[in-house]
């Protein structure tokens, strides 16, 4: 299903963190660029080796100039500014639709001396800073391609994912060199169900060689491991229970936040490589960051992620082994597919048994050297709903504890704690709220999904009403609403754009025409009468009813 990219191989795989040696600490140092993730970006003008031999040369001349030499060799990577001015007519539906062609690149071509891992098909950015193709964040993005009928786009950026996996043996974070080390949340299953929809149960066996790569991955060295120990992704519990955890093969600083994990590495007793290997396991959650990842609840510093077994991972997992199963029997392969159902079962029975706390009615991530849930309860309960892995009664105590303890004037908070790190109270974030809605859906909780799905719509089409753009998360907490989508928190300023809310956005309207109606009445600047221009796959006023995206896991 994945098509080469010429020349690919020949790519220094090495992060610039680790080919430019000295000179990139120097450069994030010297703050030569606002954003440290510029200085992983920039690219360099001759191979690092005759670099680094020029910048030896020159860095005790008494008039050498850091910024002038870097303004030298280094080109900043193109960054399209994600800046979208609004017309006076222009819909929350419009802005969707058109900015697919603002976040979409085009294939790449192979960069001497860029970071950037080249894709051969057009792909969806998320928005902002991000200027490359992001995991998790590509499935939320593709929901809203397939509502807005851009089937095309969403094949491609599979197609692209499964090309990283076909190379390098797994999806990076990013297709960044400096992102190799990690992944994040293994969505490609979920994309595959996402396509069949469209495509046929043919999909399955297409991919069927890049869901197997990604299993490996995920369960590298799991064959070999005893009860008590860890290897890479895998966990054996002393009963022989096997789960997985976040982590990063490399131990340093992140290439993106170069300065940002020097300076938390230093305010902590432990040795920094720990640190370092922690923030970059964090990184891989995609919740980063989160106090579900720190141990006093709420200083960086303290980060201990590779001694957390996290729900959305192992559920990730569970879904990924039912996909197998159901491919290796689409391909005639009976042995194979119940070998993976067998491998699924265990693990939903591990999640519903580990992950579970009946006193407090939601599922926690798990400490496995501990042997203690997490003290924070989260947004991330609903996985185990989106995926069909709790049973009836943990669904129904789930939906309890939403509304009593996470649901919020604009959607559900990330989670129950204030930490000053994004991905915590006050803020809500659209994945979340798409995966609480589908996950309650599916178990007749019909009416908190409901519930939920119109309150997020409030919030992030009450801030477009203000604002006229969409954006990558939301204060949900705060009654009112504010243009900037509130103070944002964590390591960088609110991001627009955005890609998962703008597909997650779309499909919530889709699937709830009555109650979109009353929000866009009470926000009518977000609202236009004209049709769609031809090319569209809508005309408003009237909402598509239910499409099939929006039932797919």
């Amino acid at each position: 299903p994945s098509v080469a990219v010429p020349a690919a191989d020949r790519q220094d795989l090495r992060p610039p963190s680790v080919a430019l040696d000295g000179l990139f600490a120097a450069m994030g140092a010297a703050h030569v660029f606002a954003d440290a993730k510029t200085v992983a970006d920039a690219i360099p003008d001759e191979a690092p080796d005759a670099l680094l031999a020029d910048y030896a040369r020159q860095k005790s001349r008494p008039d050498f100039s850091l910024k002038d030499f870097v303004a030298q060799h280094f080109a900043v990577a193109p960054r399209r500014t994600v800046s979208y001015r609004r017309r006076p007519d222009e819909s929350v539906r419009d802005y969707i639709s058109g900015m697919w062609e603002v976040l979409s690149r085009p294939p790449d071509t192979l960069v001497a001396h860029s970071s950037l891992l080249p894709l051969p098909r057009t792909y969806v950015v998320p928005g902002g800073r991000f200027s490359e193709l992001y995991y998790w964040d590509s499935y939320f993005t593709m929901i809203g391609l397939y509502e807005d009928g851009r089937v095309d786009l969403m094949r491609d950026m599979v197609r692209d994912i499964a090309s990283l996996i076909d190379r390098y043996g797994h999806m990076p974070n990013g297709n960044r060199t400096y992102y190799l080390g990690r992944s994040e949340p293994p969505f490609f299953a979920l994309m595959v169900d996402l396509l069949a929809e469209h495509d046929g149960q043919a999909a399955y066996t297409q991919f069927l060689p890049e869901l197997q790569r990604e299993h490996d991955y995920w369960m590298d060295g799991a064959d070999s491991l005893a009860p008590g120990g860890a290897y890479r992704h895998v966990v054996r519990l002393p009963d022989g229970t096997l789960m997985n955890r976040q982590w990063d093969d490399m131990d340093t600083p992140r290439d993106e936040s170069f300065p940002e994990d020097i300076a938390t590495a230093a305010q902590s007793r432990r040795p920094a490589a720990e640190i370092y290997r922690d923030l970059r396991a964090g990184a891989e959650t995609g919740w980063d960051y989160s106090s579900r990842w720190l141990a006093d609840g709420h200083t960086l510093a303290s980060i201990d992620t590779t001694d957390l077994l996290p729900i959305e991972l192992n559920c990730l997992v569970a879904h990924l082994e039912r996909t197998l199963a159901r491919a290796y029997d689409l391909q005639g392969d009976q042995e194979r597919g119940a070998q993976y159902a067998r491998l699924a079962d265990a693990r939903v029975a591990a999640i519903r048994r580990i992950l579970w706390d009946p006193a407090r009615g939601a599922f926690f991530d798990y400490d496995w050297k501990t042997g203690k849930l997490s003290d924070v309860l989260s947004s991330a309960t609903v996985m185990p709903l989106f995926l069909n892995i709790a049973t009836p009664a943990q669904a129904q105590a789930v939906a309890e504890t939403l509304r009593t303890h996470l649901l919020k004037t604009g959607g559900l908070e990330a989670t129950d704690r204030v930490s000053g790190q994004q991905w915590d109270a006050p803020n809500g974030w659209a994945p979340e709220q798409w995966m609480a809605v589908k996950g309650l859906d599916q178990y007749g909780l019909n009416d908190l999904a409901r519930l939920i799905a119109t309150r997020w719509m409030e919030r992030v089409i009450g801030t477009y009403e203000k604002s006229g753009v969409l954006l990558e998360k939301y204060d949900v907490v705060n009654p009112a609403i504010s243009p900037t989508g509130g103070r944002g928190g964590g390591e960088y300023p609110m991001q627009v754009g955005f890609g998962w809310t703008n597909g997650t956005l779309l499909g919530l309207m889709d699937r709830y025409p009555q109650e979109t109606r009353l929000v866009l009445d009470r926000n009518p600047r977000a609202d236009r009468t004209v049709a769609k221009p031809a090319g569209g796959a809508y005309s408003a006023p009237t909402p598509r009813i239910r499409c099939r995206a929006t039932m797919a896991t």
